[in-house]
């Protein structure tokens, strides 16, 4: 008898031990991260499932598996896929608590998971919920920053949120404060940088996901806007075979005013049908075009996006700029079918898309001048601009919102032209003009001030035209102008 129970509980022990949960991040599984974040994801996925048989206990494989749906729900945003997919996350999130909660990848694992559910979450409208993702995530890299204080993988999103964190806009330090979330931007880029430039085997094999985060960070939060786009060149990134990193260098480029580059970047990619299929390209060469004025190239990349594109995130804009490149070709039955389209597709929860909604209802067309100098301005072609408004003054244009609009391009494109002080100059001249009105350019004109002074070293000063900047009222672009602002005013602190 005592035999029996002893071979009975024998054979129970090996039974538990055989279906204990771990965290192998083998080779296959480290292959399978490298094609998935390049957003090629069948043969990730087919590396997965191999990984899967090797070791059905494995948990890595969930955590890969959730970069495939965090990508295709934040780039594509189709609600479809949402209501199919985030069940799964969930799932992910409860299979892998039930790990050894002694490794460094416990927490690891579902903080990641948590920071993909949150960025996802926003883009579906459910904010509440992507705050409390956040400060989960917080926590738990926290913690695992303290237990595991040689565990690199955490430095890369810690010091991301750290930075992110430190640089909300004042519309948004309740939220902050009441999820208990503080940051700062000098040690959380101070993380970030150390882990992307870091020798180390597990920060190289993260490259493709850090090498996208930094960039955009240094760009937005560290003003560093040169840098960030030629960060790509000096690291000698594969931007033909890797779509992430393809889209992080045109996006960039597109917003700093080197358009021809995106266009060129964006072309060159690979087209294999192995890569998640994206109507982002659609949308950013639409752009490309349309600030050359290449305005048919323009109105058929716009309209493909419109087309295929499931999601609400810019699509407002998007319109926005296909009714500008008809209202430029006089083609003002189109121009006012797409502007109207404005009012029912669409959200508001960036800028730029509560902006094409004012713009929309308020039934108002730009100055063709004015604009056919903004895009060629925003596009990189800041001669051909300059030549358009030659000969033009203030006393040019009859309405104040033109006046001001007037000032506050021609600053900019000698901003752009490196003429500085001319550029002061008509800037102060457009926050005399603005600073009361709802347009953007005032608080924008005190914002390029600032980074002026900044970048000659004159802090004392930045921190005034920034602090100027923070002050003006409701206004267009307030949340993403009032956060570089704050951004400014730390990086001037040293915070």
């Amino acid at each position: 008898m005592k035999l029996i129970v002893l071979g009975f509980l024998s054979l129970f022990f090996s039974t538990v031990v055989s279906a204990e949960k771990v965290f192998d991040y083998n080779s296959t599984c480290q292959q399978a991260y490298q094609e998935i974040t390049k957003l090629r994801i069948e043969p990730g996925l087919a590396l997965l499932a191999k990984a899967k048989k090797q070791n059905p206990e494995n948990l890595i494989p969930l955590l890969l598996e959730d970069y495939v749906d965090f990508f295709e729900l934040f780039f594509n945003e189709d609600p479809k896929e949402f209501e199919k997919r985030m069940p799964q996350i969930n799932e992910r999130l409860s299979k892998i608590s039930e790990g050894p909660k002694n490794s460094p990848y416990y927490n690891f694992c579902l903080s990641t998971i948590r920071i993909h559910k949150a960025a996802v979450e926003i883009k579906f409208g459910q904010n509440w919920n992507a705050g409390w993702d956040f400060r989960r995530a917080f926590l738990l890299l926290k913690d695992n920053k303290k237990n595991h204080p040689d565990f690199i993988l955490d430095e890369m999103m810690i010091g991301s949120l750290y930075a992110i964190v430190g640089t909300l806009p004042s519309g948004y330090k309740w939220l902050a404060s009441l999820l208990g979330l503080k940051g700062s931007i000098v040690e959380g880029m101070a993380l970030l940088r150390r882990f992307t430039y870091s020798n180390d085997p597990w920060a190289k094999l993260y490259s493709n996901e850090s090498a996208f985060i930094y960039p955009f960070l240094l760009f937005y939060i560290e003003n560093k806007r040169d840098e960030a786009v030629a960060f790509a060149q000096q690291r000698n990134l594969d931007l033909v075979n890797n779509h992430l990193l393809c889209y992080m260098a045109a996006n960039l480029a597109i917003n700093n005013k080197q358009t021809a580059m995106a266009g060129n970047i964006m072309m060159n990619r690979n087209m294999s049908a192995e890569y998640l299929k994206l109507s982002v390209w659609d949308f950013e060469m639409g752009y490309v075009k349309l600030y050359h004025l290449e305005l048919n190239d323009a109105i058929k990349y716009l309209e493909q996006f419109q087309k295929d594109f499931k999601g609400n995130f810019y699509r407002k804009d998007a319109n926005l700029k296909l009714s500008y490149a008809y209202y430029l070709q006089s083609n003002m039955s189109k121009a006012i079918a797409t502007k109207n389209e404005i009012l029912k597709k669409g959200a508001t929860d960036t800028d730029a898309d509560k902006k094409a909604l004012k713009d929309a209802k308020s039934g108002v067309w730009p100055n063709a001048l004015l604009l056919r100098t903004r895009l060629l301005n925003d596009g990189g072609f800041h001669k051909e601009a300059l030549s358009l408004l030659a000969g033009k003054n203030l006393e040019s244009f009859t309405t104040d919102e033109d006046k001001l609009e007037f000032s506050y391009r021609v600053a900019r494109i000698y901003d752009d032209l490196g003429k500085k002080e001319e550029a002061i100059k008509a800037y102060q001249t457009a926050i005399v003009l603005g600073e009361h009105r709802k347009e953007y350019y005032a608080a924008r004109a005190a914002l390029q001030i600032a980074q002026i002074y900044e970048d000659r070293g004159q802090k004392s000063l930045a921190i005034i035209y920034y602090q100027k900047c923070l002050d003006m009222g409701d206004h267009e672009y307030k949340d993403s102008l009032d956060q570089r602002a704050k951004s400014g005013i730390g990086r001037c602190k040293g915070d």
